[in-house]
């Protein structure tokens, strides 16, 4: 146990990881904190970061830059054997449907209608960014992003239509809030640092007042974006959905990069900012990605009041992107893709899965955390070219 905050596979941390959590944990408007098995460095707040503020404070670098990053998963009634059998059918499916890159805009929208909010016009930032909005709805960016087909495997049965003896097509993407998300999180971040008494190694921790006009833009702005993010999966997932003619029997949804106004266990009311971490309350299905190699998995929270009813969001990062680019190999790269089985259509050296953490240890350091419901394994994936420059 830390000062105010807990740890979970502490062994895997870096320290400088753990010095940005600790300088959080000490501000003055910090209440308890918590720091996941899949954490590493970020700006303010490290990713895998909980912190749990006074209830009108609200940190937009401890929300992030993507706003609303989250993860979909949609599970077919459809045998993962025809994945292979078709293998190029759902190639076709992901290169149509799906677009990639910092500037990628989509073709067609399904539904556009979250464009009808007069929220739009009432903040100038979104005012600002709703044209380009609207052109990145169902698009994914580049970074950590991806969209993938893969094969899933039930632990439990959720429902009469899942047969833990069969091996279902999975989709799954990851994505957040695009240009918007970004945007919204430099303005309001500028003003924080502006207005704040932090030295200078601090600022990324500067906080709004929801209470006043500036801090009350940022939450609804920040909500915004959360809503625009789940639209953008939205339109992926309904896209594959028509093509591959056949309704899911079960879609999870989960974010992270946000903040929430919960309750502490002895009844504080406090706001929750997860930085790349997953709400795992009591009952809440969530998903955690591994790598484009390795397995992801549908989880359950079991509500541990210690983590800020928080789990970890993925493997996280072992090697920052530099690292990866100048010291991994690309023959590693494609012999571990081959022996796992998986057909990469596009992504960069530096998200390779020898840059991540192993995804089983992290979920062995979080049992007390979530439980596991279902394996996803991926077989073929699609993320922005590695020249471009990362989003997540």
């Amino acid at each position: 146990m830390h000062t105010h905050y807990q740890i979970w596979g502490e062994e895997f941390i870096d320290a400088a990881a753990l010095e940005q959590m600790q300088n959080a944990s000490d501000l003055p408007i910090s209440i308890q904190g918590a720091l996941m098995p899949d954490a590493h460095v970020g700006y303010g707040l490290p990713i895998g970061g909980v912190l749990a503020t006074e209830a009108s404070k609200i940190i937009p670098y401890a929300v992030g830059v993507d706003i609303a990053c989250r993860v979909k998963l949609s599970v077919f009634p459809i045998s993962a054997h025809e994945l292979e059998k078709h293998k190029k059918h759902f190639i076709k499916l992901l290169e149509n449907n799906t677009h990639f890159g910092i500037g990628g805009k989509s073709r067609e929208k399904i539904d556009s209608s979250l464009f009808n909010r007069k929220i739009w016009s009432e903040i100038p930032i979104l005012k600002k960014m709703q044209s380009r909005a609207m052109d990145q709805l169902g698009t994914s960016g580049s970074g950590n992003h991806f969209v993938e087909f893969g094969i899933v495997k039930f632990k439990e049965s959720l429902h009469e239509d899942i047969d833990i003896n069969k091996n279902y097509l999975g989709l799954l993407s990851h994505s957040g809030s695009r240009g918007l998300g970004a945007n919204i999180a430099n303005h309001y971040s500028k003003i924080a640092m502006q207005e704040s008494n932090l030295p200078k190694n601090l600022r990324h921790l500067a906080w709004l007042d929801i209470n006043t006009e500036i801090g009350q833009e940022y939450w609804l702005a920040m909500n915004l974006a959360g809503d625009y993010a789940s639209e953008n999966h939205r339109e992926i997932h309904d896209k594959m959905i028509r093509d591959i003619n056949s309704n899911p029997i079960l879609q999870v949804e989960n974010h992270h990069n946000f903040a929430w106004k919960e309750e502490l266990e002895d009844g504080e009311k406090v706001m929750v900012h997860r930085k790349g971490a997953t709400p795992a309350g009591k009952g809440v299905l969530g998903f955690i990605p591994g790598t484009m190699s390795d397995p992801g998995y549908l989880v359950r929270g079991l509500g541990n009041k210690a983590s800020i009813n928080s789990a970890a969001h993925g493997a996280g990062r072992v090697l920052s992107r530099r690292k990866a680019k100048s010291s991994l190999d690309k023959k590693d790269w494609y012999k571990r893709l081959k022996d796992e089985g998986v057909h990469l259509l596009s992504a960069g050296l530096d998200e390779a899965p020898m840059a991540y953490k192993n995804i089983d240890k992290v979920m062995n350091a979080q049992k007390d955390l979530v439980e596991i419901v279902a394996r996803f394994d991926p077989k073929i994936v699609k993320m922005a070219d590695g020249n471009e420059r990362p989003e997540d």
